[in-house]
């Protein structure tokens, strides 16, 4: 039984065919397109409001040269919101809970912020790596631990990401399971289970949307060094 709960996180296949990439295309079919009328209908309206809220908040701390990145920052959370929230109903793969998933967003991500902040402000962006004032014996240990703090940001958002999606999901299954079996056996003490279940999955449904957003807003700030 407990080797169960750990298979709704096995990627998906059909007759040996993996349905990964039939996964992550199937939430761009639910975007509404925009349409050429002077007044759009209220699922747009909502799109836009929310879009462009985010892409407010998210190039708020970022020189203007930084804002050429807004596209690609707000396609990556609407994407990664989209399979979240798609995750949370039942039946249903979630291909954000796959740590090489994630790293393979994560990694090309940070790469290009790094390689970017090197190439326009080289002095800025190494800067970085020795804090202002930090006395002379300590200069060789600070620059290894912040390199080595800079390295490890990539695996930090793939495993943030991973590790919160996947242990909302088991929570939700055990406590799913317990209001299930507890339902013959004692009623009261069901309905007060699938009352906390409730409860959980709004409070994953809200962990969903600020794991894409903390997962595109980190790197942000390093391609405007």
């Amino acid at each position: 039984m407990a080797l169960s709960f750990f298979d709704q996180f096995m990627s998906p296949s059909f007759m040996g065919i993996p349905l990964m990439a039939l996964a992550l295309s199937l939430p761009w079919i639910f975007f509404p397109s925009p349409s050429s009328r002077w007044l759009n209908n209220r699922l747009l309206t909502l799109q836009s409001w929310f879009i462009n809220r985010f892409t407010q908040q998210l190039l708020t701390p970022l020189n203007f040269g930084g804002h050429k990145w807004a596209l690609l920052f707000t396609s990556l959370m609407v994407f990664l919101i989209s399979l979240n929230m798609l995750g949370l109903l039942p039946y249903t793969f979630t291909p954000t809970t796959q740590l090489s998933l994630n790293l393979g967003l994560a990694v090309p991500l940070w790469l290009a912020t790094v390689i970017i902040g090197l190439r326009n402000q080289p002095t800025a962006a190494l800067g970085h790596l020795l804090p202002e004032g930090t006395p002379t014996p300590l200069i060789p240990i600070l620059i290894i631990i912040e390199t080595i703090s800079l390295f490890i940001r990539p695996l930090a958002l793939g495993v943030r990401l991973t590790a919160n999606l996947t242990a909302g999901h088991l929570l939700i299954q055990l406590i799913a399971t317990a209001a299930f079996v507890l339902l013959p056996m004692m009623p009261t003490v069901a309905i007060l289970t699938a009352t906390l279940l409730f409860l959980l999955t709004l409070l994953e449904v809200a962990v969903a949307m600020i794991q894409a957003y903390v997962f595109v807003l980190l790197p942000p700030p390093y391609c405007s060094s």
